[in-house]
């Protein structure tokens, strides 16, 4: 979704939701096609987002164990790319009872509005198995990017947009899913108001065909800001006519850019603070990031992307090189340099228990419906027990 995840690369990958080239959607790893929407979500970010200034104010250090728990219920969504049955069942054993949805990412939209399947058939029954509900997500990706002619005929074809709809609800019936995600990206900025129109058609219908409705929303932080990632989403629009909306914020650190967290706080609450201004705040639904990167050092643009790298084999790393693991105050954001065996250096930008603290204390000061995982696979058991001791996972 986000994902949006280049996750979630530019011949792949989600996720949220890419420009960049990884061969896995943030990164590190070897999942093939679709995994590539994760890279290519997460490498278009480049672009995507407009990178802030922090504020010169140090922020306060985050002790989990000295947190105030309210555990009031909230949604939890984990985005899941089924790339093969067997590691998509294996990306959910552990954590999908966690979960109030699993977001399978993504169902393909072609030009004339048919479906690219998915292996989504194992993944399916094991979510249904755990409790979790399982949700569709339909995106306008296609040959490593996600395509504005295709939303853009999708939003002016009445054949195609009937054909599309027509063929969701078909397809969820059939596979049982409950819920959807609609994740279009790069959309021409002129086409705002046909992404609107298309919304405006195709929720009421799904919602009336007895299913839960969602967009994903690049992270802006006001309506003003322009271009493909950001002019065409129309945060107002969207709260108003969906059941709930993801954003995707996370990749302001992302494979191919400078290193730096992936998702900072400071950057993180200027999205909120706009988004609460014009969406209810129970159907807002914040997104947060289960992986970080690897850069090797220099840093060059356009050089080497750095690789994706799930929290516990960042642990893991620090520890084998006997590095030392620094808390950013100010991004709320772990970091550690290393050497390799090359003798080049590296620093890693990743998660933990104290940074995901940070960002749950975000999801209840705003008051948010909940927090949106890109990309489950991605070890990291802290998080799930921090997340059971702070909040109440809904399970619809």
């Amino acid at each position: 979704m986000r994902k949006f995840v280049i996750l979630l690369c530019l011949s792949l990958v989600l996720s949220g939701c890419g420009n960049g080239n990884d061969n896995k959607q943030g990164a590190s790893g070897d999942k093939q096609q679709q995994g590539a929407t994760a890279q290519n979500k997460g490498d278009n970010s480049a672009v995507r987002i407009q990178h802030s200034q922090s504020p010169a104010k140090r922020i306060q250090e985050v002790n989990p164990a000295k947190t105030a728990h309210d555990r009031r219920p909230i949604n939890s969504i984990g985005f899941l790319e089924p790339i093969t049955p067997q590691q998509s069942v294996s990306d959910l054993k552990g954590v999908s009872q966690h979960l109030s949805y699993v977001a399978f990412f993504s169902y393909r939209v072609n030009a004339d509005g048919s479906l690219v399947p998915i292996k989504d058939t194992e993944a399916l029954s094991a979510t249904k198995k755990s409790g979790a509900i399982p949700m569709m997500v339909i995106t306008n990706f296609a040959e490593g990017n996600f395509s504005p002619d295709i939303a853009h005929r999708i939003f002016t074809d009445k054949t195609a947009s009937n054909s599309l709809i027509k063929g969701v609800i078909q397809t969820m019936k059939a596979k049982g899913y409950e819920a959807l995600n609609i994740d279009f990206e790069h959309i021409r900025e002129r086409d705002r108001e046909l992404y609107n129109g298309f919304l405006e058609t195709i929720l009421p219908q799904v919602r009336k065909a007895g299913f839960a409705v969602s967009t994903a929303l690049a992270p802006k932080t006001s309506d003003e800001q322009r271009g493909p990632w950001h002019g065409a989403h129309d945060y107002k629009r969207h709260g108003e006519l969906a059941d709930f909306v993801i954003l995707m914020t996370y990749e302001w650190g992302w494979s191919g850019g400078p290193p730096m967290a992936v998702s900072p706080v400071p950057q993180v609450r200027k999205v909120l603070d706009y988004a609460v201004s014009v969406i209810p705040r129970n159907k807002i639904v914040m997104g947060a990031p289960l992986y970080g990167y690897d850069w090797t050092l220099p840093y060059k643009k356009g050089g080497k992307f750095a690789k994706r790298i799930a929290p516990e084999e960042a642990a893991d790393l620090a520890a084998r090189k006997g590095a030392e693991i620094h808390y950013d105050n100010e991004s709320q954001a772990p970091w550690f340099n290393y050497t390799d065996e090359q003798n080049k250096k590296h620093v890693v930008w990743f998660e933990n228990e104290q940074s995901m603290q940070a960002k749950y204390n975000l999801v209840k000061e705003y008051g948010l419906n909940g927090v949106a995982y890109w990309v489950l696979g991605e070890p990291f058991p802290q998080n799930w027990k921090l997340l059971e001791d702070q909040f109440i996972i809904q399970r619809h």
